[in-house]
């Protein structure tokens, strides 16, 4: 069972820091690309949705496994006209059949999953053979005196985040389940200390 910290005070907190203006600048060189059915895992407080292209999207299915974080999302602007249904469910089950959605999106959600293999081999299984994996999130930076504080500081840091990590490499990761990246970016979001802040963002497809 939830505690009451999980329930009513984290979701609050993540959704204010996964809120902010770099984050934002960060949804938005992502999530205008994506296309046809679209799957959102980890869609939280449904920051992305007011990024999404409209024309170019037949519909968003967000999950999360909270329901505080559904709720809020629910709530979230949007673009007129942008079919959206947010459901609560967890990414390494996901309630959809094989090949459903031409794009899978995760922002800022890699970070936080009990088995990131798992996910992605989810997010594999319900992605049409032509679809997309976009990403955009934190993790291991290249530097290894930043990558060093991050390792001392998950421990801590995943307790009272929500098991965010922030020594998870990113790329290295999606590549390694997989998927073949086409394009990626990365830097260190402005403004945030620099062992929360290396994002790397990009597309990939299936193998």
């Amino acid at each position: 069972m939830a505690s009451l910290y999980d329930r009513y005070v984290l979701p609050k907190l993540i959704a204010c820091a996964c809120g902010g203006r770099p984050v934002a600048r960060q949804r938005s060189k992502i999530v205008p690309r994506a296309a046809g059915r679209v799957l959102e895992i980890g869609i939280g407080a449904g920051h992305n949705l007011a990024f999404y292209d409209s024309s170019r999207v037949e519909s968003v299915t967000g999950i999360d496994p909270s329901a505080e974080m559904c709720a809020m999302a629910e709530k979230a602007p949007r673009p007129q006209g942008l079919s959206v249904t947010v459901e609560a469910a967890a990414g390494e089950a996901l309630p959809y059949a094989d090949a459903t959605f031409d794009t899978v999106l995760a922002t800022y959600t890699l970070c936080s999953v009990t088995n990131v293999g798992r996910v992605l081999a989810e997010a594999r299984r319900v992605l049409r053979p032509q679809g997309a994996f976009l990403f955009c999130e934190h993790g291991l930076a290249p530097d290894e005196g930043v990558a060093r504080w991050q390792r001392r500081i998950d421990p801590f840091w995943r307790r009272i985040s929500g098991n965010c990590h922030l020594s998870r490499p990113v790329g290295a990761t999606i590549a390694a389940n997989g998927f073949v990246i086409e394009d990626m970016a990365s830097m260190y979001l402005p403004k945030a200390p620099r062992f929360a802040g290396w994002n790397e963002w990009g597309k990939a497809r299936l193998t």
